[in-house]
Formats: structure tokens, sequence, C-alpha cells
């Protein structure tokens, strides 16, 4: 149990499979297969969403236009269809992959090379991206009857039970999986984030890593673009407002350091997950919207004071081992 308690996924997954049970206690259908799929499927975009904040939090920064650029490609992709409801889906969704890179780079531009902060960089382009949402589309939505059959098929297609949706995130976390821990340039992010200084001096670019990240992150913003729209059905200027801030909340719930250098794809998922099971579970334990947000946020708070804590401890831990080698060499 101890090993379980030090250990910060093993430990985010009992706290999940406990918060499942006890719903499940008070409302037996929250824990039957259909609605467990249906809160993973539920969860997917999030968890892709967080596992490109991970990515730019690794590198000490952050990026808060991720659900505006999110809105802005999937409504530029709900458009085509608008016009061109005949294309096949991959059009619909390689148009919306490369608006998300553009405004990532645009973001990791602004970032790597003029050098503004990262906060100041995506607070400002949250507004802007939004902006753009109204002048593209001319303050109008695109509704589902617009968009044509082909352009919302594809999320809804299943395979075992689970949405298209789902595999979609599967693919994207192995892909993040392998790129953070199999390639050099991935492990790089980490490096990055511990100890800038020291990174730049073994040879890391660290301009190069701030356009990477932020340019992935806008990929994957924008891939949901398209998920998001053709999921509900509708693309306007306020879909996923304020979602980057749950975006980020999952990062820090499963256990991503706001300073950098620490998350995994393992944690960040289940971050994902805990945030999904809550929304979930909270209208069928008939607890009303205010103290919805209530809770959110104080689960929220509650995760940043354990990191917090858990950083704090892994500082002290070095000064005792440092002080006995004193001795020792003494």
């Amino acid at each position: 149990m101890t090993a379980i308690l030090k250990n910060r996924e093993a430990a985010l997954a009992a706290i999940i499979l406990a918060m499942v049970a006890a719903i499940g206690a008070y409302a037996p259908t929250f824990v039957s297969i259909d609605n467990i799929i249906r809160v993973l499927n539920d969860t997917s975009i999030l968890a892709m969403l967080a596992l490109a904040q991970m990515m730019v939090i690794l590198t000490r920064g952050i990026d808060l236009s991720t659900a505006s650029a999110l809105a802005l490609a999937g409504m530029i992709s709900a458009s085509l269809a608008q016009h061109q409801p005949d294309l096949p889906v991959i059009a619909f969704i390689g148009l919306a992959i490369l608006v998300g890179i553009l405004l990532g780079l645009i973001n990791g531009a602004l970032i790597a090379f003029v050098g503004i902060p990262p906060i100041v960089v995506t607070l400002g382009t949250l507004a802007v991206y939004r902006g753009m949402i109204v002048v593209y589309g001319g303050g109008n939505q695109v509704n589902a009857s617009e968009m044509g059959d082909t352009f919302q098929s594809f999320p809804k297609l299943t395979l075992f039970g689970f949405s298209t949706l789902f595999w979609i995130m599967l693919a994207v976390s192995l892909a993040v999986w392998v790129f953070l821990t199999m390639t050099r340039t991935g492990r790089g992010l980490y490096a990055v984030g511990g100890n800038p200084v020291a990174a730049r001096y073994c040879g890391i670019d660290l301009s190069r890593q701030q356009l990477l990240v932020y340019t992935i992150a806008g990929a994957i913003s924008g891939l949901c673009g398209y998920l998001w729209v053709s999921r509900y059905g509708v693309a306007y200027s306020e879909i996923a407002s304020g979602y980057e801030l749950t975006v980020i909340a999952a990062c820090v719930i499963g256990g991503v350091s706001i300073a950098g250098g620490v998350g995994t794809v393992a944690g960040t998922l289940l971050g994902a997950l805990f945030l999904g099971v809550i929304v979930n579970a909270l209208p069928v334990m008939q607890v009303t919207p205010f103290w919805q947000m209530a809770i959110s946020g104080a689960v929220i708070l509650g995760a940043v004071v354990v990191n917090a804590r858990a950083e704090k401890r892994g500082v002290k831990l070095i000064l005792p081992e440092a002080r006995r080698a004193a001795g020792a060499a003494k």
C-alpha cells in the first residue's frame, strides 16, 4: 500500500477506482459497461488536449489559446463542409490540423524568437483566435443540417463499443509517449524544463523546442476542433469557451509540474479521466451546476497543493543525503 501511495499514477488510479465505486453505490447505472464506455468517449478530447498542454508545460510554458485554436479550426473545417459537403473526411481533418499548426506556429514564433512570455502570448492569441471566428463566420454559426453526413459520421463510428474519438485518443497517446520516451528531442523537453541553462550548455536549442511543442499543441488542437464540431453538430465562436482551464487542470491533477520538467503520459491521461468521471458523475448525483463548478475548483486547488508539497519533499530529501555525503568526506 505504501508503494502505491508513493507512485503518483498508481495513487490517482486507485482514487479514480474508489470514486467510481462510491458513485456506483449511489447510482448503480453509473458503473454499467455502456456508461463507462460513454465516460471514456466523452473524456477523449480532453485527454488529447491535456497531452498537448503537458508537452508545453514541460518546457516551462503554458498555452491558454488551445480552446480558441480548437474553436477556430473547427469553425473553418465546418465551413468547408458547409460549402463542399461531398469531400472525403480526410479533407476536413487535414484542414483542421493545418489550421491548428498555423496557429501553433504563431504562438511558438512569438515565444521562441520574439521573446514574449508564453502566458502573455497565449492570453493574447486566446482573444485574437476567438475574434477571428466571429470575423470569419460573420457572427453566424454552422449547424448540423449544414455540415453534411460525411463530416459528422466519422467521430460516431464505433469499434468494440468505443467511438472513433477513443481510438484516435489512444493513437495520439501512444505517439506522444513514443516521442517523449524514445526520441532525443522528446527527452530534451524534460531537460529544458528542468534546467534551461544546463540544457543550453548540453546543446539543446531552447527556441527550437518551444517552437516544436507549440506547433504540436496547435496540431492536436486543430484535430480536436474537427472532432468537437463534428460530434456535437454545431460550430460558433463560443464553443469550448474556458475549456483551456479544464485542460490545464487535467495536467495538474495528473502530476504535471507547472514549474516544468515533470510529467508523464499516464499521469496526464489519469488526470483527464479523473475530471471526466467528476463531470459525468455530478449530474447523476443531482448536484446543481453551481456546486459542480465549486467541487471541480476545489479538486483543482487540492491537486495544486499536493503537487507543491511533493516538490518540496523532493527538495528536502536531497539535503540530508548531501549532509551525509559531506560528513563521510570529512
